[in-house]
């Protein structure tokens, strides 16, 4: 990750400095951190759009126009979902506009905000894009559609905003240096998701606590503290449960060794040789015994965040010639769904702040560092590739940047 040009640190906000912003309307950017390489989105609160502020989003922004909005009101239109949060695009039932128009592109929103409308007055497909926002926005998801939801709720206006991915004159995507100049031009205060991560974790907590248990296992003893997660499940069952194995006494301590495993139910327990699951998860065991303290949490999010009937279906494309990646994006998902906000807010829980973290994953750095802990060194957990898993283990070197030899 480059460097912030101290330059550039003027033109970041905190939560606190922009609510009033949104509450009247005013357009701000998002990024996700305040590394020069992220792009950026436009974005205001959607019950504030005028025509002259859709004219802003279509002239300098130059993207397709999106809506994020909570899914009870998608359900309520009758508008169009499939399993990625990008809704089928709506427009505003008329008699007379293309809906391409700024004016045309208002009243669609309008349109979905009113609580007097309902399916008849929506028409698709259209020219305003609904994304859908994942129930705990950055908490759950550091994305740009949880952000833009996150920030309209906070303050105080309808659960619904408009941001536009932000296009060079040349046509090349704007990046951080580029955002900063638009951010001058046109006095538009600039918010990162790291920073509204902050304030909601300040403000927030998604987690409870629900047991705590001696576990002694082969590895040796551990205690087994229970988490489930409280994003308005609507039962108990139906809330995700996840399990950190703590070694030791590592609250307040610097330097924790942990490790976040995704459930594998092939590999950690039928012990599949398609993956390296399972050595990776007796790997970070012995490590942590051998260290005499750590934490090794294991987090509900089989098959990369899909699921564990989606994974087998993976599977199944794999063997008809596709690699992993290949696999998830034909059946609709991501390359990695996975988040990363609740395994930290455990993590936070347990009382760490600076971590010794054993992955492969840049991904996994990234996002568990934009959730508050700061890591201090990372710790590969590189494992033999057989015949079996070569080749998966190659499509995440090459495709998802993995640290492996």
């Amino acid at each position: 990750m480059n460097s912030l040009n101290k330059d550039f640190e003027k033109f970041f906000h905190r939560v606190e400095e922009i609510i009033t912003d949104i509450k009247t309307g005013k357009i701000i950017i998002i990024v996700d951190d305040k590394s020069q390489e992220n792009e950026g989105v436009l974005f205001q609160g959607a019950e504030k759009v005028t025509q002259k502020s859709m004219n802003f989003f279509m002239t300098h922004g130059k993207g397709f126009i999106f809506l994020p909005c909570e899914q009870k009101r998608l359900e309520e239109l009758g508008i169009l979902e499939d399993f990625t949060p990008l809704s089928l695009s709506i427009d505003a039932r008329a008699k007379k506009g293309t809906g391409i128009s700024a004016l045309d592109r208002v009243k669609t929103i309008k349109t979905f905000l009113s609580r007097q409308s309902g399916p008849a007055d929506i028409s698709m497909p259209g020219h305003i894009f609904p994304l859908r926002y994942h129930s705990g926005g950055v908490l759950v998801r550091a994305g740009h559609t949880e952000a833009a939801v996150d920030l309209t709720k906070i303050a105080g206006l309808a659960p619904a905003g408009i941001i536009c991915e932000i296009i060079k004159d040349n046509g090349e995507i704007a990046l951080l240096p580029d955002l900063v100049e638009i951010s001058k031009k046109f006095k538009l205060k600039i918010i990162t998701i790291e920073e509204l991560i902050r304030y909601r974790k300040r403000k927030e907590k998604l987690i409870e606590k629900v047991a705590e248990v001696n576990m002694p296992t082969k590895w040796g003893n551990f205690k087994a503290v229970t988490y489930r997660t409280i994003i308005n499940p609507e039962t108990v069952a139906a809330a995700e449960t996840h399990v950190a194995l703590v070694k030791g006494d590592v609250r307040g301590k610097k330097d924790v060794l942990i490790r976040v495993h995704s459930q594998c139910l092939t590999g950690d327990t039928f012990g599949s040789k398609r993956c390296d699951c399972g050595e990776q998860l007796d790997s970070a065991f012995k490590l942590i015994n051998k260290n005499g303290s750590g934490v090794l949490l294991y987090m509900a999010q089989e098959g990369r965040g899909i699921g564990l009937c989606n994974k087998m279906k993976a599977y199944e494309l794999q063997e008809k010639g596709l690699d992993t990646v290949e696999a998830n994006l034909e059946l609709g998902f991501e390359a990695d769904m996975r988040d990363y906000g609740i395994g930290a807010q455990i993590l936070s829980d347990l009382g760490l702040t600076t971590v010794h973290l054993m992955t492969n994953n840049p991904r996994k750095i990234i996002g568990l560092e934009g959730y508050g802990l700061k890591i201090t060194k990372v710790i590969p957990l590189r494992i033999k590739p057989n015949e079996n898993n070569k080749n998966y283990l190659n499509t995440k070197k090459t495709k998802l940047k993995h640290m492996l030899d």
